[in-house]
């Protein structure tokens, strides 16, 4: 195998508070958001994102923001999802600095990916249970955006 194959899933957006900063641990410079809110649509699956998930952030010492990401997902038929995702956000350091105060910039111009991972109870949507996905997005002031694929 050779290359990667790849399928549309869903773009998904995320609004997030503004975070808490819990500073310099002796590991990494922790910083918390609060998910308040979201949306997602694809080809299969539409719906809501729940207020009451988190995005945990850690800015490494070399720069990169390593992200940990949970939350509920509810389809536009009633379904409740489970997403956890886990990613990387880089790049030179005035970008990633306009960013942290909240400015848009061209996500050309930085790299942000994810590994999302689903669970849920739904029939309808138990491919979900089964799947590996990648997403690349960038940063908004409200929160990130996505676009999500599954691995074939």
């Amino acid at each position: 195998m050779t290359e990667l194959k790849l399928r549309p899933l869903f773009l998904f957006d995320l609004l997030v508070n503004p975070p808490s900063i819990v500073g310099k641990t002796p590991g990494v410079d922790r910083r918390v958001g609060e998910i308040t809110g979201g949306r997602f649509e694809g080809e299969r699956l539409r719906g809501k994102i729940l207020s009451g998930g988190s995005d945990w952030q850690s800015v490494r010492t070399d720069g990169a923001w390593m992200l940990d990401v949970r939350c509920v997902m509810q389809t536009d038929d009633g379904a409740l999802i489970g997403m956890t995702y886990r990613g990387m956000r880089h790049g030179p350091k005035d970008v990633l600095d306009r960013i942290g105060k909240g400015e848009t910039v061209n996500p050309q111009l930085y790299y942000m990916r994810a590994t999302p991972y689903f669970e849920t109870a739904s029939e309808k949507y138990d491919f979900l249970n089964k799947l590996v996905g990648i997403a690349y997005g960038h940063r908004l002031a409200s929160g990130p955006i996505y676009s999500v694929f599954e691995v074939l």
